[in-house]
């Protein structure tokens, strides 16, 4: 929200620097994000001053130059060099004094003492364009007779200074999206330092000239639109606004267009209620209806876009045709031009709801939509029209040529609150006595109906929509009291707890603390994502997507139901910006449909890996991750969590090529895989991508129960004896492993693989593995024949159940 100090003041005669004003409004709410300093024309002239021409003779080196000298009221004449064709001895014109920076619309320059074709030349005789006041460069400015030499050029030309603050306004303060509102809070905060300031509001009273041009209104639908008003203005000349008009409105940085349209836009921002201004005679039928038009109906707005309407958009129609997207967005064909003649005028109150869902569904942010999806002040209609009818008669020369035609079918009583202020002053922490609370009240237009002990019934005007509850009062109390004026106590008491408890936070940080540990940072996604992810690729349902009802934009129209198109993402933004090795991980929530009304939500830890997992440096060369890094860390997790006696199954999925699920019982506990080539390339990644999606609820309850043990390094050594074995090509090591552990039983306590060979010299559809055992009494030495027993156990369960045989 961008405001004008300069229109603050015409509410509120306020007379303090900027900064102090930016300090109360963040004080009481209204956070000030920065202050930036304007001037209605760039560098507001300063170093110009009006000075005399006292004589003017020809340059002896060039003909299209003079020599001048010029009186700059300070009784010590400069000489200037002069080009244009128009300087004559007795002008009065602006002069640009040495040092002065002159403005141009996409450079500057800075005027310098300098030798002009031999001549001395000390500042610069401006033209019209040269000092931003016009287009004009025919020739210098030539001021008016009895301009004073030395009067500084920003106050011959009324140059305005002004302060501008962007206020990072919540979307719950409707009633401060406007000057008027901001200086309303500012006075409320203001009072608190003394400062007790008389709140400024212009009269606003109909004078109505004729009734020749009364145009009827008709609503059709009254659940969207309670209140529509309108009225005309009928002879009316269309052209540039006033210079105060134009000064206003640029200082917020919108471009003035005429002062009609220009009049709609001032009391937009003025006083924030929304207005229409239409070509009267535009309006076929002599009639406006506010309805809604069949779906797939062809509208085109005011930017030439050709938009096809929705059966719920409120319209505002002729007898014939759509003018406008009511409360939202002006049709091509019916606004105001130069050349109108006649204007119908409209003020309306809309369903907030109605609105927001007309602005998504056709991707259109307006300042009107901004604030009627937000709930502006149903009791200002009628004069927010009033004050812009008479404005636009004002600066058009037109006269109002009908009553206001009203179609009002809901009233808006202001809201009532009760409040106690035992449990008003134990909310906020301090003891504000009953007097200051009414005064804070009165400032905020918060009236008392009755008070009984310390009970108090409160009605609350209706442009604060959303105070609706004794906690929102308290609120509106506490920033106007000031929350730096809450004392704190001297003592604070609280108790410590002493046991520790293994909670789902530690257990995170716990786990964030390896992986950072090891070189991964975490990474935070929006749990919005783009449709088009699961039309295009089978790794999930696309029936059992979430869909948002009035998404913000096609990229944000599902949620997400993997954390795998996220972090397909970050890759390829980090890739587009030359970081190729990428390690992350995400904790976050999936969402399934399942059903036309069951939905599930589900947490889940994603850990993302590519490029090289050693980096080039002068002692190693770099090496490729590979999906066994990633299966290495996942274990290393599984064994801080305590997660034991867990399965490895290979399974095929869509989205990984190759994919390795742990499982423990029924319950897959994760899945590492490589992310296939086409889902990468679709992302435009061109590198090997492997991630492990654990199922991270699954893994924090199994924590939660897991207890840590200490105990005695062993006593006995342990026997290793190794295998070589042929098996089948397709034979898995994880199902060699999972039946040998079977086998093995308690003496049998680590499998490793540790030799892979296919090639030469094999059997066709054979390859070798080597593999070690490793085997360990707590309680005695092992013998060979207890060894050979387990061995042989070992070996003829491979046999039967996978046909190994030995090498």
């Amino acid at each position: 929200m961008t405001i004008s100090y300069n229109w603050l003041k015409e509410y509120l005669p306020v007379d303090l620097p900027a900064e102090k004003v930016g300090e109360v409004l963040t004080d009481i709410g209204l956070e000030v994000e920065g202050i930036k300093k304007i001037d209605s024309i760039k560098g507001g002239l300063d170093g110009v001053v009006v000075g005399e021409v006292l004589t003017c003779k020809k340059h002896p080196n060039a003909d299209r130059l003079s020599i001048t000298t010029v009186d700059l009221g300070n009784g010590e004449p400069v000489q200037i060099v002069c080009g244009a064709p128009n300087v004559a001895a007795g002008q009065k014109v602006p002069v640009a004094t040495v040092g002065t920076t002159l403005y141009t619309e996409d450079d500057s320059f800075k005027i310098k003492k300098g030798k002009i074709r031999g001549e001395v030349s000390e500042g610069m005789i401006c033209a019209e364009d040269e000092l931003g006041l016009g287009t004009n460069h025919d020739g210098i400015m030539v001021l008016d007779p009895s301009a004073q030499p030395g009067t500084p050029a920003k106050e011959y030309f009324d140059i305005e200074t002004d302060y501008v603050f962007e206020i990072g306004l919540t979307p719950n303060r409707t009633d401060a999206m406007s000057h008027y509102g901001v200086a309303r809070d500012l006075r409320a905060g203001l009072a608190q330092e003394g400062m007790l300031l008389d709140l400024h509001v212009p009269a606003a009273k109909l004078e109505i000239d004729n009734t020749e041009l009364t145009i009827p209104v008709t609503v059709v639908n009254k659940e969207a639109c309670p209140q529509y008003l309108g009225i005309t203005i009928s002879n009316v000349n269309v052209s540039e606004s006033p210079e105060w008009l134009k000064k206003r409105l640029n200082a917020i940085g919108l471009k003035p267009i005429n002062n009609v349209v220009d009049a709609t836009n001032y009391m937009l921002h003025d006083f924030g209620h929304p207005l229409h201004a239409f070509d009267a005679d535009k309006i076929e039928g002599n009639e406006v209806v506010v309805k809604t038009m069949a779906s797939q109906t062809s509208f085109t707005t005011l930017d030439d876009v050709e938009r096809k309407l929705h059966a719920d958009d409120l319209m505002i129609c002729n007898k014939k045709s759509a003018m406008c997207i009511g409360g939202v967005f002006g049709g091509a064909d019916s606004g105001v031009s130069e050349s109108t003649k006649n204007v119908f005028l409209e003020a309306a109150w809309f369903d907030p709801v109605s609105i927001r869902k007309t602005a998504k569904r056709h991707g259109l942010n307006t300042d009107a939509s901004y604030r009627y999806e937000r709930g502006v002040d149903p009791n200002f209609t009628k004069q927010a029209l009033i004050r812009a009818a008479m404005m636009i008669k004002q600066l058009t020369g037109g006269k109002i040529s009908s009553e206001i035609q009203e179609v009002i079918s809901k009233e808006f009583p202001p809201h009532k609150v009760e409040i106690d202020l035992d449990r008003v002053n134990a909310l906020i922490g301090n003891d504000i006595s009953e007097n200051k609370v009414e005064e804070i009240l009165a400032l905020l237009e918060i009236d008392i109906d009755s008070k009984a002990n310390r009970k108090w019934s409160l009605s609350v005007p209706t442009y604060r929509a959303e105070v609706t509850r004794e906690a929102d009062i308290v609120e509106e109390i506490l920033r106007i009291y000031g929350f730096n004026n809450i004392e704190l106590p001297e003592q604070m008491h609280f108790a410590l707890n002493q046991s520790v408890s293994q909670s789902d936070d530690n257990i995170r940080k716990e786990v964030s603390s390896i992986l950072t540990a090891n070189g991964y940072f975490e990474i935070l996604n929006n749990s919005l994502t783009k449709k088009a992810y699961y039309d295009k690729f089978k790794a999930n349902k696309v029936e059992h997507l979430v869909t948002i009802l009035n998404p913000l934009s096609q990229d944000l129209g599902v949620m997400r139901q993997s954390l795998l198109f996220g972090g397909l993402e970050v890759v390829s933004h980090n890739l587009n910006r030359q970081t190729s090795n990428i390690k992350v991980f995400e904790f976050g929530n999936t969402y399934l449909k399942n059903g036309k009304s069951n939905y599930s939500e589900n947490e889940e830890l994603m850990i993302l890996l590519s490029g090289k997992d050693v980096a080039e440096n002068w002692d190693k060369k770099p090496v490729d991750s590979t999906f066994f890094n990633l299966k290495g860390i996942v274990e290393a997790l599984f064994g801080k969590l305590g997660i034991a006696n867990y399965q490895e199954q290979i399974i095929k999925t869509d989205d990984f090529s190759e994919t390795l699920a742990l499982t423990r019982g029924n319950k897959e506990l994760a899945r590492i895989g490589q992310v296939t080539d086409k889902i990468t390339k679709y992302f435009d990644i061109d590198q090997p991508v492997f991630i492990a999606i654990l199922n991270w609820e699954s893994l924090e309850k199994i924590s939660s129960k897991h207890k840590v043990y200490f105990q005695d390094l062993p006593r006995f050594p342990h026997v290793r004896r190794d295998l070589a074995m042929l098996v089948d090509n397709n034979c898995e090591y994880a199902a060699l492993k999972n039946s040998a552990q079977k086998a093995g039983g308690k003496l049998l306590k680590e499998i490793n693989l540790f030799d892979v060979y296919t090639g030469k010299n094999l059997p066709e559809g054979k390859k070798s593995y080597a593999m070690s055992f490793i085997l360990q009494d707590p309680e005695q030495t092992l013998v060979d024949k207890r060894v050979d027993a387990v061995m042989n156990k070992i070996l003829n369960s491979l046999k039967k159940e996978y046909a190994v045989e030995l090498r």
